[in-house]
């Protein structure tokens, strides 16, 4: 039955002028014949990628390769002053982060100019968007340290601090337990330091061949399930475990880096039972250090639009610290840990450990998910703002060849970085012509100064880091202002801080994901389902609890029901309906049953025949309403039981003489409703292009009913 022949079953039970009346409001669409031939579109999209054509192969290396389409056409009057502006600031910020986030990753300081060197010149090649930054970012470094610490302490590595610190009396173990260190460091081909990098770029690797099979795949759907309010609150929740990771080089305490689940714990723990070791000279320079930055930060983001480049008080601050740690001999004279030897060029090229891979294959997931939707995310932001387009599944080519090619060159995991794009664009970066300048900066170091960092305090390193979390930290301001705009996203937020936080950053991830999507599945368990009535000299109908002054036809009820009606909530639609209606038709049904039982029994004992008037009267109690038209403008689908539970409504209103008609479904029911045989049961199943409509069907049709029972 196809949706016009249902449509004209309007008038079939009418004649005259009352047919007329309804034809005059009625439409008459015929939808459209799909053809669905699996086989054909197979077919075709096979002939699509298969062939060959000179133009084709072009179109595909220069869509593989951006570089190739905007670097011939790059205007140099226009754009070169503001792209090497906002490369060499970006860079001089670049070196003191890269440092600082090295000791977050768990690795030394010289990988992390590795990882900003490379990360910056490949996405110039790859990349599709003009202005973010790829570089080290500290939510990404921290779930890469987490993973590091881990990998470490199964290799053996944690011994040696817990070794120093056993007591004197317990000399002749301490003897036999290093001596079985050194012998099993002999038997490693790298050292502590070395093998660290390979665990992270072991995990980068993976997180890079994660995002291109994401890209190849076309999977990009993934970050969708990443709401904003839960991307912000993981941000926040990692930002306090980097704050807190951060908190003994502050204080300059020799405690273990806590990991696993409840780290947080189990830090602050260990910063209260060791705070009466504090090394008062990194308490003094860390305390100096927050002077200097905080201020400067804000005076850079409040004259932003005055200045024309960032004051880089960063890079003033660690060369400050520096002359000040070499000078004044601070390591040898009050035990200060500083960054140590930072060498010079590279190191030979050398691939990931293989046999880590089954240890950290899971473990690069979540830091793979979490590097492409920032990545995706700012570029599709910045690329808006500034009226170009990008192309979401190239941006995962470009931040999976970031991590895969880089981890060769031992590097670790890179992303986009919202503090240094925004930096970027407000430089005046024009094309990322500015990441060929930072690379240049970042280039400069390695082969020259990176050497003269070598007595710079660890305490500075840490206290960068946390300055730079302020961003995400100021969260807490935006509370009750998000509460205000959404409660659920509020609540969203507060449980994805807290569980990455409070338990570990990938559960706390998965977390999430998961009270996101459990909050959508309680929001359409119970959604809202108000009566309508009438606006005046119109055709629309609004909720009655939120409007007033609206009218309502008699003897008609208007319900809408603002969710998919599925396995879910069918019990909810049906439980409201009858709630909003005041009428069970099934309770109706048995209390009739009830009474006619009831008075079959009065009569066979011969009753009075005031209680057999009283039952006929029950027996024959009007409803009050002869319609309830439904209102499916909100319902997006129906599935099998969606289509099975309106089927049993109908069925029992119409056992009390009471009829449902459906309104405004969108063709997505329509489909689901037809091959559901919905309307096989009778012409009172009709479907309605609007509400208007079916209040004027349904008054229609019960004045021809009250007419032809006058006659």
């Amino acid at each position: 039955m196809t949706e016009t022949n249902n449509i004209h079953t309007v008038a079939e039970g009418l004649d005259g002028d009352d047919a007329k009346c309804s034809f005059h409001h009625r439409m008459f669409l015929e939808p459209q014949e799909k053809k669905r031939s699996m086989k054909a579109l197979v077919v075709k999209q096979a002939k699509k990628t298969c062939s060959c054509t000179p133009t084709k192969v072009k179109d595909c290396v220069f869509g593989f390769f951006p570089i190739l389409q905007w670097l011939p056409k790059y205007k140099l009057r226009e754009d070169l002053l503001g792209d090497l502006m906002s490369g060499l600031i970006v860079g001089v910020l670049l070196v003191p982060q890269s440092i600082a986030y090295s000791l977050l990753a768990g690795v030394e300081p010289i990988y992390g100019l590795y990882t900003s060197f490379f990360a910056s010149l490949i996405y110039c090649v790859f990349g599709t968007s003009r202005h973010i930054s790829v570089s080290i970012f500290g939510v990404t470094c921290l779930m890469m340290g987490q993973v590091v610490d881990r990998e470490m302490e199964r290799a053996g590595y944690d011994l040696e601090p817990a070794v120093l610190s056993i007591p004197p009396g317990a000399a002749a173990h301490v003897n036999t337990t290093l001596s079985r260190v050194n012998a099993t460091r002999q038997e490693l081909l790298c050292d502590r330091s070395c093998h660290a990098i390979t665990v992270a770029a072991t995990v980068t690797f993976l997180a890079g061949v994660y995002q291109v099979a994401m890209g190849f795949f076309q999977v990009g759907f993934v970050s969708v399930y990443l709401s904003d309010s839960l991307l912000s609150g993981f941000v926040t929740g990692a930002s306090i475990t980097v704050l807190t990771s951060q908190v003994k080089y502050l204080l300059g305490l020799d405690i273990p880096r806590s990991g696993g689940i409840g780290s947080f714990v189990v830090t602050w723990i260990n910063i209260f039972q060791n705070i009466h070791k504090t090394n008062i000279c990194d308490l003094i320079t860390s305390f100096l250090c927050f002077l200097v930055l905080i201020p400067a930060k804000e005076l850079n983001d409040r004259f932003k639009s005055k200045l024309k480049a960032p004051i880089p008080v960063e890079l003033v601050v660690v060369v400050a610290a520096t002359l000040a740690s070499h000078f004044g001999k601070l390591k040898e004279t009050y035990g200060s840990s500083v960054s140590g030897h930072i060498p010079t060029g590279f190191l030979p090229p050398r691939p990931p450990d293989w046999t880590l891979i089954p240890n950290v294959a899971l473990d690069a997931i979540p830091i793979a998910i979490i590097g492409f939707a920032i990545t995706v995310s700012l570029s599709e932001m910045f690329a808006k703002k500034h009226g170009y387009s990008v192309r979401a599944n190239q941006e995962m080519y470009a931040i999976g060849f970031c991590n895969i090619i880089p981890s060769f060159f031992h590097c670790f995991t890179t992303s986009a970085a919202l503090a240094k794009t925004l930096v970027k664009e407000s430089t005046g970066c024009r094309t990322q012509v500015s990441g060929m300048v930072t690379s240049l900066v970042i280039l400069l170091v390695l082969l020259v100064i990176a050497p003269l960092f070598y007595s710079l305090q660890k305490c500075v390193l840490a206290v960068i880091t946390i300055v730079n979390l302020r961003g995400a930290l100021q969260k807490f301001k935006d509370l009750p202002k998000m509460w205000h705009l959404s409660r659920v996203d509020t609540v969203i937020w507060g449980v994805t801080m807290a569980a990455t936080a409070l338990i570990n950053t990938e559960i706390g991830l998965l977390v999430g994901v998961c009270f996101s999507m459990l909050c959508v599945i309680f929001r359409t368990q119970r959604p809202e389902a108000p009566l309508l009535g009438w606006v005046a000299e119109s055709e629309t109908y609004e909720s009655l609890s939120a409007y007033k002054n609206l009218q309502t036809k008699p003897g008609i009820m208007v319900f809408r029901f603002e969710a998919p009606l599925y396995y879910i909530n069918k019990e909810c639609f049906k439980s409201t309906l009858y709630k909003q209606t005041g009428v069970n038709p099934v309770w109706v049904k048995a209390a009739k049953k009830k009474a006619a039982k009831r008075m079959f029994r009065e009569r066979e004992v011969g009753s009075g025949d005031n209680q057999t008037s009283i039952s006929m009267d029950f027996v024959s109690e009007p409803l009050g309403f002869h319609t309830i038209v439904i209102d499916c403008c909100a319902v997006q689908f129906l599935d099998t039981a969606g289509i099975h539970t309106l089927k049993e409504v109908c069925k029992d209103y119409r056992e009390i003489d009471v009829h449902v008609l459906l309104a405004q479904c969108n063709p997505s029911v329509r489909s689901s409703l037809i091959r559901g045989e919905f309307f096989k049961e009778g012409e009172d199943h009709l479907l309605f292009h609007s509400v208007h409509q079916a209040v004027d069907f349904a008054l229609g049709t019960q004045g021809h009913s009250g007419t032809s029972a006058s006659k």
